[in-house]
């Protein structure tokens, strides 16, 4: 079977890390071209992932007529404009995450794609895609933990890097933006439903003028979330799922490793169950799904509209921080 051929913009670290070596071992997926700025940072960063393809400019990829599927890790401020040129080259995108700066830039790109029915735009969301996450959605859906109630997660970590991109407020840095996203997320993937009202705290960094320290709590009406995300924090996550008979406790809910297995327990009454999962990279995972829905012309795991709602709540809770009060959701 020939397999979807990718073409990733930039030469970003994060893609370099986890996307490359984790497309390796796709069964249905093959990065052949890569692209910068600068033609020389594209060469040898495509000859340390094996890349038979390097391009010298944005522009040039796109026009590769080979090239099926974009992956796009760029800056934040950069999702939608350059998923947006990629439509318009004919090319599919999987996104990173957070799909834009605001709901305005998401909308755009959501407006954007009825242009090109034919091709597929997903927010690369992986964590979603691990089995983990499918057997805490599934444990919760056939009542194991009673009626779902709560909802609390934790991600943080210590990056205090003036030259980092997750410190820069102009181009959408911040922990709300990086890795809040993530808890903001995972509580409405649980709760199958949209908050109906959001309020945060937010802590900025005198320099960065970027959120350091962001606590949340998102009112579903019949259950609660509540989250604290810090990018100068200790390096921690979790999450907890709780119901009115258990609760499930997700060991490492984000960054799942891709070299051992992961677990997560389901607590009811005095009785712990530990369920272990196989090894599993689940930027593989990711990358499959999505070439799967390439080939067969079918809706891609995570639908652009789900990451427009979740940039609303963003945005909510920036807005209620700002206040310092309750914001509604429509």
């Amino acid at each position: 079977m020939s397999k979807v051929r990718w073409g990733v913009l930039s030469t970003s670290n994060f893609a370099q890390m986890k996307i490359l070596p984790a497309m390796k071992h796709c069964q249905f997926a093959e990065v052949t071209a890569l692209a910068s700025r600068d033609l020389e940072k594209a060469k040898a960063a495509a000859e340390r992932a094996g890349i038979a393809k390097a391009y010298g400019s944005y522009e040039e990829l796109l026009a590769d007529p080979d090239i099926e599927v974009i992956y796009n890790p760029m800056p934040n401020h950069l999702h939608v404009p350059w998923t947006i040129k990629a439509l318009a080259a004919g090319k599919h995108v999987l996104c990173e995450k957070p799909i834009g700066l605001n709901v305005a830039d998401a909308q755009r790109l959501l407006e954007a794609t009825q242009q090109y029915p034919h091709l597929k735009v997903m927010e690369a969301f992986m964590y979603r895609l691990h089995p983990q996450w499918q057997c805490a959605r599934q444990l919760v859906q056939e009542g194991k933990i009673g009626e779902l109630r709560t909802i609390q997660s934790f991600f943080s970590y210590f990056n205090a890097n003036a030259g980092n991109i997750r410190n820069m407020a102009d181009i959408g840095g911040g922990g709300l933006m990086d890795i809040g996203c993530y808890n903001i997320s995972l509580s409405r993937l649980i709760f199958e439903a949209e908050p109906q009202r959001v309020l945060g705290i937010l802590d900025y960094d005198p320099q960065f003028k970027t959120d350091r320290l962001t606590s949340g709590i998102l009112d579903f009406g019949h259950g609660t979330a509540t989250f604290t995300c810090s990018t100068q924090l200790a390096s921690y996550q979790r999450v907890l799922i709780f119901g009115t008979e258990g609760y499930v406790e997700i060991e490492i809910p984000f960054n799942a490793p891709p070299d051992k297995p992961c677990k997560l327990w389901l607590q009811r009454g005095e009785t712990r169950e530990e369920i272990v999962f196989e090894i599993c990279d689940q930027y593989t995972i990711q990358g499959d799904l999505f070439s799967q829905a390439v080939i067969n012309d079918a809706p891609v795991p995570t639908p652009l509209t789900d990451a427009v709602a979740n940039m609303k709540v963003i945005e909510a809770i920036t807005q209620s921080g700002r206040r310092n009060a309750w914001v509604t959701l429509s």
